[in-house]
């Protein structure tokens, strides 16, 4: 079933949003759905208060503008509070575990925590021994509010997600996971593009081939061909050192004219951001008509929103 054809229930049976691994299609479409909604009575300047009185603690071992901004943002406007702990102000930064951090943050009554971090098993621990909702904002593995906050954008443009052709151009990181099963599970054709060495982890890609039509190639010609969205990402993923081997395997993959000329007429292009303009993406492309890198980082918001909700707002 396409996402134009469900009918949202207002329920999803999830306590966390670890990856996207154990979510079905139906669990997506209620987050896009609700996403929307959010999105209309953000954009008619309606109150949505549906958080009221939760707290959101919000832990950053890796910095950001986007998750920050759009995580404190949401809370405020859902009617709810933010705390703010990066890794220089908790005790996580001197040693102290995670088992004994969510433990802690347990007894103060914490609602949910979005944490950004290195390590999934970070998030993993966090929802094992917290009683609150956890939300992985980013991790070297995934990033899934991102590729959420990606397919509401095609949503959007295309009024549908079933058979269109995502590819994606670069290291086969977090957000190449993520894409691929976010992508696979609503119907899409996803095909990652990357260097030789730099493909996606394969026991990710071939969890994702269980879901649907996911393809990994090192083919730039193959992936662009007939694509309804181009994709990419920074070549160095944050913490990374530059690497003059690993720039040089991932320049000939970069999306410019003519990679965007392989596709679709009507294909559009996405970046999560921070762009590197002449690095993975040329200015022709990330400033043409045919990119919603924008429309992408204003629906981090509401994706957002309909997870906290959905996972938060359980009585």
């Amino acid at each position: 079933m396409d996402v134009s054809a469900y009918k949202p229930k207002g329920r999803i049976e999830h306590k966390h949003l670890l990856n996207l691994l154990d979510y079905s299609a139906f669990d997506i479409y209620e987050i896009l759905y609700l996403a929307q909604d959010l999105k209309n009575a953000f954009h008619r300047g309606k109150k949505h208060e549906l958080l009221k009185g939760k707290t959101l603690a919000m832990i950053f071992s890796k910095s950001s503008t986007r998750t920050r901004v759009s995580f404190e943002m949401g809370m405020h406007q859902l009617g709810g509070h933010t705390l703010f702990l990066s890794s220089n102000d908790i005790q996580l930064g001197r040693g102290e575990t995670i088992e004994d951090t969510a433990r802690v943050l347990s007894r103060y009554g914490i609602d949910g925590v979005m944490i950004r971090t290195f390590l999934q098993s970070d998030v993993e621990a966090l929802a094992k021994y917290g009683s609150f909702s956890v939300i992985n904002g980013l991790t070297d593995d995934f990033h899934p509010c991102q590729a959420l906050a990606d397919i509401m954008t095609l949503t959007e443009t295309f009024g549908r997600l079933n058979g269109l052709k995502l590819s994606y151009f670069g290291d086969g990181n977090n957000m190449a996971h993520s894409l691929m099963l976010a992508g696979a599970k609503t119907g899409m054709k996803v095909c990652i593009c990357s260097p030789k060495g730099y493909e996606p982890n394969p026991e990710i890609t071939a969890a994702a081939q269980k879901f649907g039509d996911v393809t990994v190639t090192n083919s730039v010609e193959e992936a662009a061909a007939d694509a309804d969205a181009l994709y990419t990402d920074v070549f160095f993923s944050m913490g990374q050192a530059k690497d003059p081997k690993k720039e040089a395997a991932l320049m000939p993959y970069q999306v410019n004219s003519d990679v965007l000329g392989m596709a679709k007429k009507s294909a559009v292009f996405l970046h999560c951001l921070p762009a590197h303009r002449g690095e993975e993406v040329t200015e022709s492309v990330i400033d043409s008509t045919h990119s919603v890198i924008f429309e992408q980082a204003e629906n981090r918001l509401h994706a957002q929103k309909a997870v906290m909700c959905l996972l938060m707002g359980k009585k």
